[in-house]
């Protein structure tokens, strides 16, 4: 059987991919890694990516959501809020995008998720680091010396 190893991809939905770039762009510094074909455009996060597809008729979803991690969750919640997105307080960063996806931000010094000293190198992120409490869940797990 095989073993789940990670997310390689998201296939997010939206209602134009022209109008999605310009408004994730407002709140997250990104590059596009390529396209599939010309609608679907690549959002590059290092080792994985989102994938943005046109033509989303379902309403917003409940509970259905993903999450994004980022280099400072408060910065991001901040930019949200001043271009007018509603946030959730303190604490949890969720919201919803113009067209019902739920996205919930979380700061990559306080989760598990790794990524590898050569990965955040070409991202220019050298030297972020996780909190205490984040590495000792690492260690609790095994997952960290």
């Amino acid at each position: 059987m095989a073993r789940l190893v990670g997310i390689n991809h998201v296939a997010l939905a939206v209602g134009d991919v022209g109008e999605a770039l310009a408004w994730y762009g407002q709140f997250f510094e990104f590059e596009l890694r390529g396209r599939h074909g010309n609608r679907i455009p690549f959002i590059d996060m290092g080792d994985q990516f989102i994938a943005l597809s046109a033509g989303r008729t379902q309403p917003p979803d409940d509970s259905r959501h993903f999450g994004l991690v980022v280099d400072d969750k408060e910065a991001t919640r901040t930019a949200l809020r001043e271009a007018g997105v509603e946030v959730s307080a303190k604490g949890s960063l969720d919201f919803r995008d113009p067209w019902g996806n739920h996205v919930q931000v979380v700061d990559y010094r306080d989760i598990q998720f790794t990524k590898t000293p050569p990965v955040l190198g070409a991202m220019k992120l050298n030297g972020l680091g996780k909190t205490e409490a984040a590495q000792r869940e690492l260690r609790d797990r095994g997952l960290a010396g």
